[in-house]
């Protein structure tokens, strides 16, 4: 299994530094990802150390470059866990609601925070449209290639606090073309480290 020190190394780009817990945490859902991964498609990245570069550091990019602290966050369309499992498993302050219409995949995260034991996870399996809305919103609502993105940031507009931020991973056109996107101010993209072209575009809701 990969290393502390490897490790350490491959997330370094993502201006990340892990302690002992993190990366323990990493190796236990790598173990976890590809147990699961032989029977049912959560990702075709297998490799633990594209895992770790690809998924981990990806998502774990986010924490400084926008930045995300405290608070309470939705990941739409977590799939197997990204961006929200790295977050949540980073910033122990953050509570992250992983929110995931299939079944199956809902299954895998809930033994993932299982496993991990993250007391500050909540799996919810079904449609964004389905989870309750909340009397305070949510600081940040991430979502990572999941497309869709007129009815997610209808659906975010709903659901965030008023100084919320809504997260997103993106190509580079889908990037140029949402920060054109009314109703939305948008900070500028930011490069993902080791991407070709993939950012991370941010932005919060325009009052009435």
């Amino acid at each position: 299994m990969i290393s502390s020190e490897q490790i350490s190394e491959l997330l370094e780009p993502y201006g990340f530094t892990q302690s002992k817990v993190f990366s323990d945490g990493v190796r236990t859902y790598i173990s976890i990802l590809l147990r699961w991964n032989e029977r049912i498609s959560l990702t075709t990245v297998t490799d633990p150390a594209e895992i770790i570069k690809f998924h981990f550091g990806e998502s774990l990019f986010a924490i400084h470059s926008v930045p995300i602290v405290n608070g309470r966050l939705a990941d739409v369309g977590s799939g197997a866990g990204f961006p929200g499992l790295p977050l949540a498993m980073a910033i122990p302050d953050i509570h992250v609601t992983l929110i995931e219409s299939d079944t199956k995949k809902a299954t895998f995260l809930s033994e993932a925070v299982r496993e991990l034991a993250l007391s500050n996870v909540t799996v919810f399996r079904g449609r964004m449209d389905d989870l309750p809305i909340g009397p305070s919103g949510f600081e940040f609502i991430t979502a990572r290639a999941l497309g869709q993105h007129k009815d997610l940031l209808n659906w975010s507009s709903k659901r965030l606090s008023d100084v919320g931020k809504i997260i997103l991973w993106l190509g580079e056109s889908d990037a140029i073309s949402l920060s054109n996107y009314a109703a939305w101010q948008w900070d500028p993209p930011i490069h993902i480290p080791g991407s070709k072209r993939r950012f991370l575009l941010a932005g919060t809701r325009i009052s009435d």
